[in-house]
């Protein structure tokens, strides 16, 4: 603990403390140090906005005049529809908490503080302006301070700043609630407290960001305008024929208002819904989590991955990489903490001698831990450990010294020392070693420390001093760090992970461009920008506080391919963001501490380091990397293109049937009424999300294709020319065709004629029973056709998609029961079909298919 007032080199004065009496008056005029508590949307609400967005509320406009249609069996269907697939997306979507309401746990619970003339512990909620907070290693900053005491402090403000070293602190200087102190002791003036703190500051701009609409959504309010639009336009025509033909105004608006929800695509809600579930699962095992279902769509649009450096791109795993003394070069090679490594290079003995000084000097170590060696305390500390073991030879361990004073760290000095017998040791910053060494060798440790500088190592220097007089003497410091003789230099290595340039290869080739955007140092993040591959040519390094304020400027450098943003704050990451997205990208941005919420939340997609970062940042984000991995990103973004396309294999299915289940309605307008219904509307709900339901989501459950990171991002309308054509002009007419004919076969075949009285009841269920049997059964080719939009079902393989089959076999099965069990055909107003009819109907699952391919054919020769 820290001694009384005054005590320690550089010291600020303190005071005894705050009375009890000043601390109750300052309580109940500013407030509990708490944050302010986030505001959260009531479950209700949330469930409520599952069921009443643009297309829910059309299937409950089209469940309503169903019912004052005459139809209570439609409108109920409906309305079943849309509560399961609400449910069912509120629970998915709950996964999604808000990041400012984590918050609160980054502060401590109890806390040190100097009262009355002397140290208690209270609860950080009773800190007030003025208190005087004492800190040891380890415990974490409950309010913004102002150091009046600093003895070896280090702070490790990665959450705040996405720094990855601790930063030394000397008296004066400000330490943040809610960063912790690595090394040394301290005690702070509280400056601010509450909603007042620097973390407050984040919680407040995180909450005030607004994520922008995700590209499916845009597409899925696009193609409800159309269908809306399409819906009531053809109701209104079919209302004003009907009118023609002598049909009374009330019968003729129950009809338009029946075909109107005909065209409705029920089944298409759930289907969108169960293939983004389909594609989660499929990135959960991919070590991708995601939290916000439209995220799965998102990943394969996005066009801009504005990556963090440590961690994501690096292992984030300090290593002792290179040993230099004056008698030679070592280079060490081996991973994480433990003890097995290949050495290679002169002056090994010298080397085991200056690893022993610098682990003297050193107060963290690698320990293992269910079989894997983890760094306990100061990551570089427990890579000296490591290089210790490792330079000891295997079964060795170099054990700990004995020491008997320590000189912890120091920002003015920027180095720590340890006595050992009647040796100090001495490990820091070259800059402030060397000088305190003999001439001698100087100049070479300087090139040393440049060279190894400039591969991205970060370089320590060690030296030592023999001491006269026995163990446990005193001394004084600035009389003993003086005449040291240099043992040599280590150079530290946090290694990029090894997939990570495949992954941005794989990601270039993908038509997605790469930044780096970090708090590091600048020298750091471009050494492993460099090493990775990920900076471009010529190469461009921005630092936040050298980022031009034109907004125009700055966004013509950041959209480029391997720029690197070096030490940026908050504000200037959901700037990089809101930029990125005003020049046409769906960018997706890395992060992990809090000072990346903001940005995350304001990113088209937003990935959380799930290993390594705050709880802030994975609940601000849409996706939350499990292993930390950048390769992961590209192998979610692969998944999110399957995922694009499978939605439209299966829009481009689902419209085709609407083409089919129109063309009735048509054929007996044009007729005047005498050309009997072939399809009735509770026939077309059963079709859309009775038989049909299944195979649309066994195609959004379709692997990636291949190609598919091979190929620039989608930036089509999912209804675009070449589905509307492929639906339109093509697939829908021939089961149209097909449909209508097995419906006039069996009509002809019981002797009636056009013109003609309508026949027997029996002999129109029978012919609707065709009709419905041949849409059932060429929507079954047409489920296999829509697998590709290029190949025929034959080259990807009849079998290569189970969930297919057994969606097919499931939809055969439907048939039979809406056919043959008597109340549900009788409800439907159909029959089985005669033999003439279902010889039609089978005939159409060829057609569907040879039609298909001879599209196909005439696509590719033509190069489209």
């Amino acid at each position: 603990m820290i001694p009384g007032a005054g005590s320690g080199t550089g010291a600020l004065p303190l005071s005894a403390g705050l009375s009890s009496e000043e601390v109750a008056l300052r309580l109940r005029t500013v407030g509990p140090n708490r944050l302010p508590p986030a505001r959260t949307v009531p479950s209700w609400r949330r469930l409520l906005a599952e069921m009443t967005h643009f297309f829910a509320i059309m299937l409950w406009c089209a469940a309503v005049l169903a019912y004052v249609a005459g139809m209570p069996q439609l409108a109920v269907a409906i309305v079943v529809v849309v509560v399961v697939n609400g449910v069912f997306a509120y629970i998915q979507q709950e996964r999604a908490q808000h990041a400012a309401s984590k918050l609160r746990e980054l502060l401590p619970s109890m806390v040190s503080v100097r009262r009355d003339n002397r140290i208690i512990k209270v609860h950080t909620t009773e800190l007030v302006p003025d208190d005087a907070v004492v800190l040891v290693a380890g415990d974490r900053v409950p309010a913004d301070l102002r150091l009046a005491l600093a003895a070896g402090c280090s702070v490790d403000e990665s959450m705040l700043t996405g720094e990855s070293e601790p930063l030394a602190k000397a008296p004066g200087d400000t330490v943040f609630g809610g960063t912790f102190l690595v090394n040394g002791e301290a005690e702070g003036i509280v400056m601010v407290t509450g909603g007042d703190t620097r973390l407050a500051e984040i919680a407040a701009l995180t909450g005030q960001v607004k994520a922008p609409p995700t590209p499916l959504a845009l597409e899925l309010q696009r193609i409800v305008r159309i269908t809306a639009t399409m819906a009531l336009g053809i109701g209104v025509l079919f209302f004003v024929l009907s009118l023609l033909v002598g049909i009374s105004w009330r019968d003729a608006f129950l009809f338009a208002i029946g075909v109107a929800v005909a065209l409705v695509p029920e089944g298409l809600l759930p289907t969108v819904t169960l293939s983004l579930a389909v594609g989660a699962q499929r990135m959960a095992q991919r070590n991708a989590l995601v939290r916000n279902l439209e995220a799965v769509e998102t990943l394969g649009s996005t066009t801009f991955i504005c990556t963090d450096k440590t961690g994501t791109l690096t292992q984030n795993r300090m290593n002792a990489v290179e040993v230099w003394t004056p008698e030679g070069v070592l280079s060490v090679i081996g991973a994480g903490y433990g003890p097995e490594a290949e050495v290679t290079g002169s002056g090994a003995a010298e080397a085991r001698h200056l690893s022993t000084a610098a682990l003297a000097a050193s107060v963290g170590r690698a320990v293992l831990h269910e079989g894997k060696w983890i760094a306990e305390g100061d990551p570089m500390e427990a890579a000296i450990h490591a290089l210790a073991s490792r330079l000891a030879g295997p079964g060795h361990d170099p054990g700990e010294p004995e020491v008997s004073h320590r000189f912890a760290f120091d920002p003015r000095r920027l180095r720590e020392s340890a006595i050992v017998g009647t040796t100090l040791y001495v490990k820091g910053a070259p800059e402030s070693v060397i000088p305190l060494c003999g001439l001698e060798g100087a100049d070479r440790a300087r090139q040393m420390v440049d060279r190894m500088a400039s591969h991205g190592l970060r370089v320590l220097a060690v030296a030592e001093r023999p001491l006269p007089g026995l163990p446990g003497a005193s001394f004084k410091l600035e009389a003993v760090e003086q005449d040291l003789a240099l043992l040599g230099l280590i150079g530290l290595h946090d290694p990029p992970r090894a997939e990570v340039r495949l992954a941005l290869e794989a990601a270039r080739d993908a038509g997605i461009k790469v930044a780096m955007v970090t708090g590091d140092h600048a020298f750091t993040a471009a050494a492993i920008a460099r090493e990775t591959g990920l900076i471009g040519s010529p190469e461009l390094v921005l630092e936040g506080h050298a980022l031009p304020e034109d907004d125009a400027v700055l966004t013509a450098l950041l959209d480029r391919d391997g720029v690197v943003v070096s030490r940026v704050t908050p504000e200037q990451k959901l700037r990089v963001a809101r930029l990125l997205q005003r020049r046409g990208h769906v960018v997706a941005m890395t992060g992990d501490g809090v000072n990346d919420g903001p940005a995350l939340q304001q990113a088209d997609i937003g990935v959380a380091m799930g290993l390594s970062g705050t709880d802030v940042a994975r609940e601000a984000a849409d996706l939350v990397l499990l292993d930390d991995d950048f390769a992961t990103i590209i192998a979610a973004v692969e998944q999110g293109r399957a995922t694009y396309a499978n939605i439209r294999r299966f829009l481009t299915y689902h419209l085709t049937d609407n083409v089919a289940e129109l063309t009735p309605f048509v054929i007996w307008a044009l007729s005047g009424g005498r050309f009997p219904l072939a399809l009735s509307v509770l026939q077309i709900l059963a079709l859309d999300i009775g038989t049909d339901l299944l195979p649309a989501l066994a195609l959004g459950s379709e692997a990636p294709s291949k190609g598919a990171l091979k190929r620039p991002p989608e930036r089509r309308h999912l209804m675009d020319r070449a589905l509307m054509f492929r639906v339109f002009g093509l697939l829908g007419p021939v089961e149209a065709l097909f449909e209508m004919t097995a419906y006039t076969a069996v009509l002809l075949g019981a002797g009636w004629r056009p013109g003609a009285e309508l026949p027997a009841s029996d002999v129109l269920m029978a012919a609707s029973g065709a009709a419905f049997t041949t849409v059932v059964l060429a929507q079954l080719a047409n489920a296999f056709a829509c697998r590709s939009a290029s190949a025929p079902p034959w080259r990807l393989g009849w079998f290569s998609n189970r969930l297919l089959l057994w969606a097919v076999l499931a939809e055969l099965g439907l048939l039979a029961v809406f056919l043959f069990i008597g109340p549900v055909a009788a409800l439907l107003g159909h029959a089985p079909p005669s033999p003439g009819g279902l010889a039609v109907a089978l005939a159409a699952m060829p057609a569907v298919i040879v039609a298909d391919w001879i599209y196909k054919l005439v696509r590719r020769r033509s190069g489209r």
